[in-house]
């Protein structure tokens, strides 16, 4: 799921390139901006790739909690019934999450690449065997965990590389503000 490949065509290959960043003083300020807004836009794809994966990983662990022990006995594994009435709950993200990202704000822009991460995801469960849960032994349940996780966090490491790309050029745009390259224009001082 969506690592960086140098020489990749793709968007995360092109805003993860070295060279993306490289002599920003020297661009257009328009060019700044519209590489922020593509890395921006990875970076909300990459969180809903994650948050998808995360969401498979939840709803595993779920199932593993419940086949713990449960006053001294072995509980089986659960129904479909039972697991689908587990999800809302699951997903809901009651408590505190121990895996939680940077708590970006990422404006109101929405994921474009849905259906591609979705299937993705939908790849990475049926790879390790999740879709039938009361089918999978207690070891390949754990074993699809820690695949999952391992995913999740491939993705969480690009991630925070596509995140450092967006804070340069954040930073690079302040700079031009600080220096008086250029000026905040007030929205009276466009009418007149």
């Amino acid at each position: 799921m969506s690592e960086f490949m140098a020489g990749g065509r793709r968007r995360v290959d092109r805003v993860l390139a070295p060279d993306y960043v490289v002599g920003l003083a020297e661009l257009p300020l328009s060019d700044v901006r519209a590489r922020r807004a593509e890395a921006e836009q990875e970076e909300v794809d990459l969180s809903f790739a994650r948050r998808l994966l995360q969401g498979r990983i939840d709803i595993l662990r779920a199932e593993q909690d419940n086949r713990r022990t449960d006053g001294g006995m072995i509980r089986e594994p659960r129904t479909d019934d039972e697991i689908v009435g587990a999800l809302a709950r699951i997903l809901a993200d009651e408590g505190p999450r121990v895996d939680h990202g940077m708590g970006r704000y990422l404006g109101n822009v929405g994921p474009t690449r849905v259906g591609e991460h979705r299937r993705e995801a939908e790849r990475a469960v049926a790879d390790v065997g999740a879709s039938d849960l009361a089918a999978m032994s207690d070891d390949d349940l754990g074993g699809a965990i820690e695949h999952l996780v391992d995913i999740e966090t491939r993705v969480s490491r690009t991630r925070r590389g596509v995140q450092g790309v967006v804070d340069a050029l954040t930073e690079e745009i302040a700079r031009r503000y600080t220096t008086g390259e250029i000026a905040v224009v007030l929205p009276d001082e466009v009418s007149n």
